[in-house]
């Protein structure tokens, strides 16, 4: 019966298999370009959430210094340090055109992939000192800048060899945050853009993004979330198998429903290479990614500004794939890209010491990783305090940020849209259990709930429905082999079959409201689900919410719980629905959500309780409301 099959779904096995980095996925079938471009909007802002960056930072003052000026045989090369964030640096190397003018140039920007080397790797399979003075020499501007923790671009505590680049976000409790390594390295290629736009030689609508492995990663999440690129070449990267191997590359919650492939197509029509490599995971390129990326560029009317290729070789970034690229990007941004010559003339990379930035000790004012992320958390703090509403337009602009956030760390499709849509019910469920009038949801906190011991009962006028939990299984790992960026915690789980039951519930004919009780666990569940919901009452008493400790247990944990304020963003965002919150003395805060219901002229619908409350004064409020 629908019901059944409905709960049983509220926990999925724990012994089924997760996904990981290695799972194959398929493209999905995409029918129409409206379709496709509310899919990338799903994508650009399921990134922006995964990675920490939404909303974007405050851009503040880059403070971007370039310096140490070589010339050499049709290009220069300089040196660059400048702030993302106050006390972090990113540095690189600024390669710009000789004996072409004064420009305004192109320019590209060049992540790298996991060198030994970083940025200054020079291989015979790659090297970015070859590319970006390729680029260079066609008549572009090309900076080359360090992934977090190679090189110059560390933590005051890290070592040139050890900069942190596979530590920074690995915790659990720093994930609850949003603080993750992707997104540092996603916001530095945003502001790695902002300072090539500040440069007075670059044309702004020129711009472009190249780079492979990792830096083929970093190359397509740009282009997925910041419009100014004009053309991008993601190497040895798109792929439907393996997604990438490192933390930098794998942002919790951000492949649960989309893959790479997805995620390269969304900078469609912007003129696009795909390259690929026989003796990697993207040696199906001409088979599967490419025909798949193609099948949007040409639902758009966009066939010639894709093209994929793949070359004879393992992984790499070769000379061959290089000057695939130099003619790719010649063509889609030089304006005489017949007069140039496509094929990489002979090169000397420079001795390290005239690349590197900071050999040996950062700025005084560098950060430490730790503090670092103290800093990152105290700027969540400060811009929750700020978006906490004290009007209606407040709590408008509360809602537009707010509401995107909590539907995507919850890994969850619904909308407020969904509340009017009506399907057939199941007659069977029906007309065997009577649900009908004020439905008032139990949830326990029980991870695993068993069908067979589901209650359904008329009450004081009011339909309790009581899910209650069989014996709990042994839940998985959902921190290691980044399990939670393809993968829905429990608690992600538990949230999204409430929210299904909510939905299911309200398409009943004679179902009048929905409301949801929790207790234990089942209270933090039942709050994260409160915008689906007619109504709320919960228990206050299980956790103390201030603790990030207590939200890294099994049914507790989510990335990015903090940044939706937890409990709190969610039963405001279900504001002027009635909500009693019940045991809240000690250390349950409520000064947020009764703001929220102050500008929503709703005061009247938030109750508070010190004590704990009778099952039967719930009823009756649930009678009343």
């Amino acid at each position: 019966m629908r019901v059944f099959l409905l709960l049983a779904s509220l926990t999925l096995p724990l012994s089924a298999e997760p996904k990981t980095h290695n799972s194959p996925w398929n493209f999905p079938e995409v029918e129409s370009r409206e379709a496709w471009q509310a899919r990338v909007k799903e994508i650009r802002e399921q990134i922006l959430v995964s990675c920490g960056l939404w909303p974007l930072p405050e851009k503040g003052p880059l403070n971007a210094v370039v310096f140490d000026k070589v010339e050499r045989d049709g290009y220069s090369i300089e040196k660059v340090h400048l702030q993302p964030y106050p006390g972090f640096y990113l540095a690189g190397n600024l390669y710009r055109p000789l004996g072409k003018g004064a420009g305004p140039f192109p320019a590209v920007l060049n992540p790298h992939g996991h060198w030994d080397q970083g940025r200054l790797a020079d291989e015979g399979n790659g090297s970015i000192p070859a590319r970006c003075i390729g680029l260079a020499r066609m008549g572009m501007i090309a900076f080359s800048y360090d992934m977090v923790g190679y090189n110059d671009t560390r933590f005051a505590d890290g070592t040139e060899a050890d900069g942190g680049h596979r530590k920074f976000g690995a915790r659990a409790e720093d994930q609850l945050w949003g603080i993750n390594s992707m997104g540092l390295q996603l916001w530095n290629s945003i502001r790695a853009l902002d300072f090539l736009e500040s440069l007075p030689d670059v044309d702004r609508k020129r711009l472009a993004c190249t780079g492979e492995s990792g830096g083929g990663t970093q190359t397509f999440m740009l282009a997925a979330v910041d419009g100014r690129l004009a053309a991008q070449v993601p190497v040895v990267m798109v792929s439907h198998s393996m997604q990438g191997g490192c933390i930098c590359e794998n942002a919790p919650g951000l492949r649960v429903d989309h893959s790479n492939m997805e995620i390269a197509a969304a900078a469609a029509p912007r003129p696009q290479l795909i390259i690929g490599a026989t003796g990697d995971w993207t040696k199906a390129t001409m088979e599967v990614e490419g025909p798949a990326v193609a099948g949007i560029y040409k639902l758009l009317g966009a066939e010639e500004k894709l093209n994929y290729q793949r070359f004879e070789a393992p992984h790499n970034y070769n000379q061959q794939s290089r000057e695939a690229m130099y003619e790719w990007l010649g063509r889609h941004l030089l304006e005489h890209p017949e007069a140039v010559s496509f094929k990489e003339a002979p090169y000397q990379k420079e001795p390290d010491d005239v690349l590197r930035v900071f050999p040996g000790k950062l700025p005084d004012d560098a950060l430490s990783m730790e503090e670092f992320i103290k800093a990152r958390k105290q700027a969540q703090r400060n811009h929750w305090k700020q978006l906490v509403p004290r009007d209606q337009a407040a709590l408008e602009r509360f809602r537009t940020e707010l509401f995107p956030a909590w539907r995507h760390t919850l890994q969850t499709d619904w909308t407020p849209a969904d509340r009017e849509k009506k399907s057939p019910p199941s007659a069977e469920w029906v007309a065997r259990e009577q649900v009908e009038g004020t439905v008032l949801i139990k949830v326990t906190g029980d991870l695993a709930v068993d069908p067979d011991k589901l209650q359904i009962e008329r009450r004081d006028g009011v339909t309790v429905m009581t899910f209650k939990g069989a014996a709990e299984d042994a839940v998985a790992d959902e921190i290691s082999n980044h399990f939670t960026t393809y993968n829905r915690t429990s608690l992600q789980k538990q949230v999204g079959a409430l929210i299904t039951v909510c939905q299911m519930l309200r398409e009943l004919p004679a179902v009048d409201r929905v409301l949801l009780s929790g207790s234990g666990r089942g209270s933090l569940w039942a709050m994260l689900a409160a915008p689906a919901a007619d109504g709320l009452a919960v228990d206050c008493s299980a956790l103390d919410f201030s603790l990030d400790e207590n939200f890294l247990g099994p049914g507790t944990f989510a990335p990015g719980l903090r940044r939706i304020g937890t409990y709190k963003g969610a039963a405001m965002l279900a504001a002027p629905n009635p909500l009693l919150l019940h045991h809240t003395g000690g250390k349950f805060a409520c000064f947020d959500i009764g703001a929220a219901y102050r500008a929503a002229d709703a005061e009247d619908r938030l109750e508070l309780a010190e004590a704990p409350l009778a099952e039967a004064e719930i009823l009756r409020w649930a009678a009343q409301k």
